[in-house]
């Protein structure tokens, strides 16, 4: 490494050779700008002062072989102490820009910049950028805008890499105050332990497939996904085929159907291709069986008609304590029952009335014979063995009028026929003091109702809070097992065997399973659905109106720069915009697209906006699955939108041959994405969920008899349920955790014995919004498994005791 001494200090005398043979050709003319107006410029600075002597001595250099003026000019200069910077302010003076710019090149180049590699978890990894120019060069690596420890050598080495060493990284190349950035380099690095062997060890420069796609067979209606995975230096691009045809938008490693038809059959493969060199992955079968095929087969055991679920994770209250799992657990909780064929509509922080209309819109999905799973996490209680469960917008201390009743939820359900009803409640269970009405909810006696409370009656759940984002322990222990082919109330006794291990609750959280099921119904159970093919369009395309995204766009602006704008959807009700420049004129030295100018009703902070990752704008679960070298806005609560969504995108460019930047502005209209076009905002309707929820001392109804707890005891399975889920099935990304943890209930005050407060969240100041291209000297410009907790969080598990 070089010494630290700032660049400005260097004397003159030991710049480079070709920057003073450069000097010299622009000052050896005696013009306004040459050697002796200098000379003159030198002469009023008394410390490098050139007496007429001396430049007469200059002058006669011109009757030597290669003499030059100005070299004995500088070198006298340089004899007095004169530095780079004392040199630039004279040129300045004189207004001598070509020379300055001489300088300015001379200063830093960036000679080799890194490049983008794809690599096998466990190899030795090398990131290299090469700088050239005055001495004192020191070099910085970043990933994303993080420093990396030990990153100031022009050599990167991850020795072994691994799978959270994937992202961007760029270097920053200083000479004191001056710098340049290197540009960016993607390191995407596949875990493929224990399915390549000696191939993986064995890996070369060229591009290999090390991750094969497999052989499918699916019915109609399920979800078809295609996985191929190569290494290689750049990153190797992908294109998938059907029976020797490219697809179109197939140029992922992963290539996935969300509901196949027989038109889905054939022979898939990838081409994988890195520079000039490609190969292929190998050729597999997709078969896709028709339901009447299945059918003849004769099922073996029970099925289902279609399968759909609801999925709401309340975290963001305005009047209780904040959470943070529920999130986390939606979201792993809806790429689970993906692959389990389910219609999932997974949701975050709804209000009261909200979560009603989602409740509606979910009923309208349900049939005879469909298997409806409800999962909830938020804050919750229980009275007189029925469940509630608590919208973000809940008064404190709140009621039942201000809450859903899931026993009310389930009657409406019955009223559906549906084949299997389960209700997975991820919430406390304590009685609330501030409610004393029994709900009057008349149920039928069904033999398909499972209920799978994440604690048992007046105990609470626990989630565990970290610095990043983790997994509450219900989810946690249930997602390892959820694809298994069991029994459904048989899954569940194992998650209880496993909760029960686990440390840091036990004897504070236990698993409760209430079930009327005499039959052997799996969540794995095939969708056969029933002879009214009409019913099951209109359930798919209710269904798909909730998902639909915006297609990507190309935005032309003046000047030549062309903008994408892409879109991906976190959850039903969250959508994540991206920006990029994809083409970008030689005569723009720099340019930044961002979107700005959205409707109030999102409620979307600027400083969360236009970030160079997904993280930086809240968006923790699809940083894997987003295209890279993007800005990025997270856009939450689409429930809430009223009209379409309209916004507006900025171009800012700067030329290089202009010091002020220009900027343009373009205004698009993506209409109303995911679940926006159910119009959730609306008020309840008064039928369905609203009507059935109303409690005997709501202010609209005068009081009438209910039945008492006794009463309620003829009904086993009217107990509470819990619900998550996520939107995309895609992987989540790895995330930071701490050490401490707490749980999550609901209740409506901090003193009282019904609930346990949160640690609230810390929240971390996010960088500052985009709002112009001023150079700083980080970098700004970038482009894309939770950890088991272990049973050391037991000393730190903060549990309340009710006195």
């Amino acid at each position: 490494m070089s010494d630290s001494s700032d660049c400005y200090s260097l004397n003159i005398n030991l710049l480079r050779e070709p920057v003073l043979k450069r000097l010299c050709e622009l000052l050896d003319k005696t013009n306004s700008k040459g050697w002796r107006k200098l000379g003159e410029v030198v002469s009023n600075d008394r410390r490098f002062r050139v007496s007429s002597d001396e430049m007469e001595r200059c002058s006669l250099k011109v009757l030597e072989l290669d003499g030059s003026p100005t070299r004995s000019l500088l070198r006298l200069m340089g004899e007095r102490g004169c530095v780079l910077k004392d040199l630039v302010d004279f040129l300045q003076a004189m207004g001598h820009s070509e020379a300055l710019q001489c300088i300015k090149i001379a200063e830093i180049k960036i000679v080799i910049q890194p490049q983008s590699v794809a690599a096998v978890s466990g190899q030795t990894v090398r990131l290299y950028c090469q700088a050239v120019g005055s001495p004192g060069v020191q070099y910085q690596w970043f990933k994303s805008k993080e420093e990396m420890p030990n990153g100031t050598f022009p050599e990167l080495v991850f020795s072994p890499v691994q799978v959270r060493d994937a992202g961007f990284y760029i270097c920053r190349v200083n000479c004191g105050s001056m710098f340049e950035f290197s540009s960016w380099a993607q390191l995407e690095i596949l875990d493929v332990a224990g399915t390549c062997g000696a191939t993986c060890q064995s890996l070369d420069s060229r591009v290999k497939v090390v991750l094969q796609p497999r052989n499918q067979r699916l019915h109609e209606g399920a979800v078809l996904e295609l996985e191929c995975g190569a290494v290689g230096k750049p990153i190797p691009q992908y294109q998938w085929y059907r029976n020797g045809v490219p697809l179109q938008n197939a140029c992922k490693r992963k290539y996935m159907v969300h509901m196949v038809t027989r038109e889905h059959e054939g022979k898939y493969r990838c081409m994988v291709s890195c520079k000039d060199e490609w190969t292929w992955s190998r050729e597999v079968d997709v078969i896709i069986d028709s339901y009447v095929s299945i059918w003849h087969q004769g099922p073996e055991k029970p099925y289902a008609t279609d399968k759909v679920a609801l999925l709401i994770g309340n975290l963001s209250y305005q009047n209780h304590p904040q959470l943070r799992a529920p999130m986390v657990d939606v979201y792993d909780l809806t790429n689970l029952l993906r692959q389990l064929n389910f219609k999932v509509v997974s949701l975050l922080d709804l209000t009261e009335s909200e979560m009603r209309n989602a409740v509606d819109e979910f009923l309208l999905l349900l049939h005879k014979g469909v298997y409806g799973l409800l999962y909830y996490a938020g804050h919750g209680y229980e009275n007189y063995g029925n469940s509630f469960m608590v919208p973000v917008d809940a008064p404190n201390p709140y009621r039942s009028a201000n809450c859903l009743c899931v026993q009310s939820i389930l009657k409406l359900m019955q009223e559906k026929e549906t084949g299997l009803n389960v209700f997975l409640l991820d919430m406390c269970r304590k009685r609330n003091v501030h409610d004393d009405t029994t709900p009057n909810v008349v149920l039928k006696v069904t033999a398909n109702i499972v209920f799978g409370y994440a604690t048992c009656p007046d105990a609470e759940a626990f989630e565990l809070n970290s610095s990043g984002f983790t997994n509450g322990v219900f989810i946690k222990f249930l997602k390892k097992r959820l694809l298994e082919d069991e029994k459904i109330t048989v899954l569940l006794d194992r998650v209880a065997e496993d909760m029960g291990q686990f440390d840091p609750t036990k004897g504070k959280q236990a698993l409760e399973i209430r079930s009327s099921l005499s039959e052997r119904r799996a969540l794995t159970d095939p969708v056969l659905p029933s002879g009214c093919w009409d019913e099951a369009q209109a359930r798919n395309l209710q269904w798909a109106k909730a998902h639909e995204l915006p297609e990507s766009m190309c935005l032309n602006f003046e000047g030549g720069v062309q903008i994408k704008l892409g879109f991906a959807a976190e959850f039903s009700n969250v959508l994540v915009i991206y920006t990029s420049i994809v083409r970008k004129p030689v005569d723009i030295s720099s340019c930044q697209a961002y979107v700005t100018n959205f409707t109030p009703e999102l409620d979307v902070d600027p400083k969360e906006m236009n970030r160079v990752t997904p993280e930086e704008t809240g968006s923790y679960l699809l940083s894997k699955n987003l295209p890279q070298h993007c800005l990025y806005t997270r856009l939450s609560s689409l429930q809430k939108l009223r009209e379409q969504l309209v916004f507006t995108v900025c171009l800012q460019c700067t030329y290089a041959a202009m010091e002020e930047p220009v900027d343009w502005t373009m205004e698009v209209n993506i209409g109303k994405p995911l679940i926006a076009r159910l119009d959730l905002h609306r008020p309840p309707r008064r039928s369905s969920c609203l009507q059935t929820c109303l409690m005997p001392h709501s202010p609209s109804h005068s009081p009438c008899h209910s039945p008492g707890a006794e009463q309620i005891q003829q009904y086993p399975c009217c107990f509470p349920s819990q619900l998550s889920g996520t939107y995309l099935g895609v992987e989540s990304c790895e995330l930071p955790h701490g050490s401490h943890s707490t749980f999550y209930g609901g209740s409506p005050h901090s003193d009282s014995a019904l609930y346990h407060r949160y640690r609230e969240a810390d929240a971390d100041e996010g960088p500052p919004f985009l709002a112009s291209l001023t150079r700083v000297n980080i970098p700004i410009e970038a482009s894309d498994d939770i950890e088991e907790l272990q049973s050391s969080f037991i000393h730190c598990l903060q549990v309340h005791n009710r006195h």
